[in-house]
């Protein structure tokens, strides 16, 4: 892909995502976070260039290897994928926001490595709205319960949520799912006054439009600037 096609791409997912929020009467900004997992480092220099502030790695060790290249301050670099307890200290070290917060565990580990740090770790906490038993993230009934609780850890600032729709073609259950976590960002900051829930990341490229019109802030967006991945 040359950097005209790229640019050409970038500017028109911004397109549809300013449609669908002028449509939904929304003032708010929408972030499109370029998802560039498996794509070399080039390919985050070339979305650089086409005018991406916002970078999404769903591992740990790929980030630091492009982090590495690019260096951290180039784009603000999102961790959007599962991230295990023991990357949590190089999760502290690279990661502008965590999309993945889905445990109390994980949030202590946070927790912990952000202290000995001496840093404060901006992250969304992970929901499983749409009920799938492949999906990480924190069931619905327990959620705003444990977001009190990571809330209360030092060296955390939990900014809203973050989940993932169904894969299909039912736009009923990708709604569902999303207005699922918004409704539970509500309600966590009705009851945890330390949870500002300014954000709700949701929806990638088969169904941002649909998460825009649900409210969502940070939309994760691969495929369709960058055609498939490799493996």
């Amino acid at each position: 892909m040359n950097a005209d096609e790229l640019r050409a791409r970038v500017a028109e997912v911004r397109e549809r995502i300013e449609a669908v929020r002028a449509r939904a009467g929304r003032s708010d900004e929408v972030t499109l976070v370029a998802v560039t997992k498996t794509h070399p480092a080039d390919i985050v220099r070339a979305a650089i260039e086409a005018g991406v502030a916002d970078v999404g790695e769903n591992r740990v060790q790929e980030m630091d290897d492009k982090v590495g290249e690019i260096g951290r301050g180039a784009v603000r670099w999102h961790l959007i994928g599962h991230l295990q307890r023991n990357k949590a200290a190089r999760a502290v070290a690279i990661a502008d926001l965590v999309h993945s917060l889905d445990s109390l565990r994980l949030a202590e580990a946070l927790s912990a490595e952000a202290v000995k740090g001496g840093v404060v770790v901006p992250a969304l906490v992970q929901v499983n709205t749409s009920g799938e038993e492949s999906k990480f993230g924190l069931a619905p009934d327990e959620a705003v319960d444990a977001i009190g609780r990571m809330a209360a850890l030092p060296g955390l600032r939990l900014e809203g949520l973050m989940t993932m729709a169904p894969f299909t073609d039912d736009g009923a259950v990708v709604r569902r799912t999303f207005a699922g976590a918004r409704r539970l960002r509500d309600e966590a900051r009705r009851q945890v006054p330390a949870f500002t829930g300014r954000h709700l990341s949701m929806g990638m490229s088969n169904d941002f439009e649909a998460a825009v019109e649900e409210g969502s802030t940070l939309v994760r967006v691969g495929s369709t600037l960058f055609g498939e991945r490799g493996r």
